[in-house]
């Protein structure tokens, strides 16, 4: 059985859940409470985790040992104890926790199914990789609503190979999300060290409890970003390797400086037209992601890299958007930008790009004396559900990159027909210093041609609606139990 084939029936199981009046929007969370038990469990088993992190009574074997309401009653009781637990970690990922499950025989189901899967073929390839492909899938569900904590893993493991993070270093995500980006840098530095086996006990430990932080405004998000990392043999501080906070408030100005900072930050403009409520970022804005750029410079270390996942606004916006791009050249060394195509976030439509930069310090001028451009987005596959993006599609990139992390590796300019040119700084500031620079016509403008078949777009536009109606009825199904209430 292949993880995909796993991740599948995780997913089918979503339907018993259907069943018990829980919709879309509370599936993976209702579904990973039990499943992180069971994947503790076999964690624990198998040496990933050097001991059971769940006290007795919550543990799966516990459970297999009971049935109906007992079943039922214990396992909310037990929700509540672990979201008390004097172990911060375990408080922190079941903060909250409840269960919506009114069914004691729904309960026994999934257990019973979750019981059923092959757990030593998932082994194989890690439990944290297989719970990650589960919230892949709920990202893929455009009617979870999950995407837009998700970045397509292709994305995050081709950044994190020219990023090349080296054990000892610190490596933080102030926009953490899932912990996507923080999980694949300790994936490649395990890869690169036998699995850390390379290292002393002093260096693992590290590694294990500090070289990773993140940072999460969204508490459910968190719940699934701290079991990730858990499941991954990441365990951090105290509060594990997510913090909660907002880091445009007063939580995010007290992270550390880091030596890599690696993310993507939410897109848009804060509620209300407020903006950062935290005072140390010398610009003022209501756009988040021009917001998270000044942290993003301040936290880094002096010699420190970023890469930074940004939308076309963050490149062309005036006023004090041209004024942040101005002061992220002068501190940093903005060496290589990668313009993506569209259609690769499930915020289908937004067009995005990765900033690569190399921090000389918070008091430097002029570190950036040209800026290389890569375009991946000009005559590109359309990427969706039909062609979905693979780490093979940015392969040509990574090649003219090179092999130093900080973009020093010799580079030739592709010239005007080619995806990779070279622009001085005299050149950007005469634009205004925008950064949104394309040169290649793209000749993939829509036509009929090219539009899928038509009973393939009723089919699509069919299982939206349907997706739709079973939101609304789960609403109204809430909604008539209040009111019996």
């Amino acid at each position: 059985m292949t993880q995909n084939d796993i991740v599948q029936k995780l997913w089918n199981l979503c339907d018993v859940l259907r069943d018990d009046g829980i919709n879309y929007s509370d599936y993976v969370t209702e579904l990973v409470l039990l499943l992180f038990i069971k994947m503790e469990q076999e964690n624990a088993d198998n040496g990933v985790l050097q001991a059971h992190k769940l006290p007795e009574f919550a543990r799966w074997k516990t459970l297999l040992g009971l049935s109906g309401l007992n079943l039922l009653n214990h396992y909310r009781s037990a929700l509540l104890q672990l979201s008390q637990s004097t172990d911060p970690l375990i408080a922190a990922i079941y903060a909250d926790a409840q269960t919506r499950l009114k069914e004691a025989r729904h309960l026994e189901q999934l257990i019973k199914s979750l019981e059923g899967i092959d757990w030593f073929s998932a082994a194989k390839d890690g439990l944290g990789d297989l719970y990650e492909g589960l919230l892949e899938k709920n990202a893929s569900e455009t009617k979870s609503g999950a995407g837009q904590y998700f970045t397509p893993r292709p994305l995050i493991d081709s950044i994190v190979h020219l990023m090349q993070p080296q054990p000892g270093e610190t490596i933080q995500d102030p926009a953490a999300g899932t912990a996507g980006f923080l999980i694949a840098a300790d994936r490649y530095m395990r890869e690169h060290t036998d699995d850390y086996f390379d290292l002393n006990e002093r260096e693992r430990a590290f590694q294990r409890n500090r070289a990773f932080l993140g940072m999460e405004l969204v508490s459910g998000t968190r719940r699934l970003a701290l079991m990730n990392c858990l499941l991954h043999g990441m365990e951090g501080d105290d509060a594990g390797v997510v913090h909660l906070g907002n880091t445009l408030g007063s939580a995010g100005a007290g992270l550390p400086r880091s030596d890599i900072i690696l993310s993507n930050p939410p897109f848009g403009t804060a509620k209300g037209g407020g903006g950062p409520t935290r005072d140390d970022l010398t610009y003022q804005t209501s756009n988040k992601q021009l917001a998270f750029v000044q942290h993003i410079v301040r936290h880094l270390k002096d010699d420190g890299r970023a890469a930074v996942v940004l939308p076309d606004n963050v490149l062309f916006e005036a006023g004090v958007g041209a004024e942040i791009r101005r002061d992220l050249m002068d501190k940093c060394r903005l060496h290589t930008i990668l313009r993506l195509p569209t259609g690769i976030f499930y915020a289908q439509g937004v067009k995005t790009n990765v900033l690569f930069f190399h921090k000389i310090g918070q008091a430097a001028t002029g570190s950036t004396d040209e800026v290389w451009v890569y375009d991946m987005r000009a005559n590109a596959p359309k990427f969706g559900k039909r062609t979905p993006l693979t780490r093979a599609h940015f392969a040509e990139f990574e090649a003219v990159f090179g092999e130093d992390c900080n973009g020093f590796s010799p580079r030739t300019d592709q010239g005007e027909s080619g995806r990779w040119r070279r622009f001085s700084r005299e050149e950007v500031r005469a634009r205004g210093d925008s950064l949104d620079i394309s040169w290649l016509k793209d000749d993939n403008a829509e036509d009929a041609a090219d539009l899928p078949e038509p009973a393939v777009l009723a089919r699509e536009a069919m299982d939206e609606l349907n997706g739709a109606l079973e939101e609304l009825e789960a609403i109204l199904a809430e909604l008539g139990e209040e009111i019996s209430a």
